[in-house]
């Protein structure tokens, strides 16, 4: 590939892109010829994207959390780019650890806002100089439940929450440069997330106490099932990486955008009702309350 054709290419830097929704708009962002940069968090995954890719998307082995191996990543990136820059960052590296409050080791809602707020921080603020150059976009990957928390999901939801105060800061702070960041509330998605999401709620579940199972068990166990159902029947990384794609190349860039029917909804619930309505929103979404 000559350096003209390269120069002429759209860049963007996505995280997470080893799996699910990530893979998916990183191989569909290739394949319209962008030349994608991204991070996986094993060799498998990395040499799958690669291979799906065509080689077209060049994958680093980099754990968001770790500020040296996002240091050294984003150097790398920058220094191929240049002075043409970045022209989009999609922030989309995340986890999710369910359970009751009261269950959950602080260690693992430590670890939850590590990656989902911390980590994308970094990752961010270390290519705002590539982005600048190129007066680029970000497009960070949040959730609905950022506005709408729901029962046992309280570490994730308030990650996603931090990150809505957070986009509305980088927006306004980010706007004399010419950056535009679009925050994406996405509902639920069969993007590999459902099988991780079996062995979260598994791990809380087996290491509840007796007394901790009495308290929470059933509720718990609502809150799995209706989990398992909406994201079986929710978006496929296709359909979810088509949604996003737009979102990239949409113009003007929207400022929030909705990722689903679901997310639709719940976002427009959650203008219009009252806040005791949500609250009964919130149990019958977990299988506790009235449909």
């Amino acid at each position: 590939m000559s350096n003209t054709v390269e120069l002429s290419q759209p860049a963007v830097a996505i995280t997470g892109a080893g799996s699910g929704l990530g893979r998916a708009v990183a191989i569909k962002l290739a394949a319209k010829g962008y030349r994608v940069f991204g991070t996986a968090r094993s060799e498998t995954d990395a040499a799958d994207l690669e291979k799906s890719s065509a080689g077209n998307a060049a994958v680093t082995l980099a754990d968001i959390t770790d500020q040296g191996a996002v240091t050294a990543w984003v150097g790398k990136v920058s220094d191929e780019l240049g002075e043409r820059g970045l022209d989009v960052l999609i922030s989309n590296a995340g986890t999710l650890t369910p359970g009751p409050l009261e269950v959950i080791p602080l260690d693992d809602i430590r670890r939850e806002f590590e990656v989902n707020v911390f980590g994308a921080l970094a990752v961010i603020n270390g290519f705002l100089p590539a982005l600048r150059r190129s007066r680029g976009r970000i497009v960070q990957i949040g959730a609905m439940t950022g506005r709408l928390p729901v029962p046992f999901d309280g570490p994730s939801s308030a990650s996603k929450a931090a990150f809505e105060a957070l986009a509305d800061v980088y927006r306004t702070e980010l706007q004399p440069f010419g950056i535009a960041f679009v925050m994406v509330q996405a509902g639920n998605m069969r993007t590999g997330g459902p099988v991780k999401t079996a062995a979260a709620l598994k791990r809380i579940a087996d290491v509840m106490t007796d007394e901790q199972r009495a308290l929470y068990g059933h509720a718990f166990g609502k809150f799995t099932d209706s989990l398992n159902n909406m994201q079986n029947a929710g978006l496929s990384a296709e359909e979810s990486a088509d949604r996003v794609i737009e979102l990239v190349e949409q113009e003007p860039p929207p400022i929030r955008a909705a990722l689903g029917d679901d997310a639709e909804q719940i976002l427009r619930l959650v203008r219009e009702q009252s806040d005791t309505e949500l609250d009964a929103l919130r149990l019958q979404l977990i299988g506790l309350g009235d449909a």
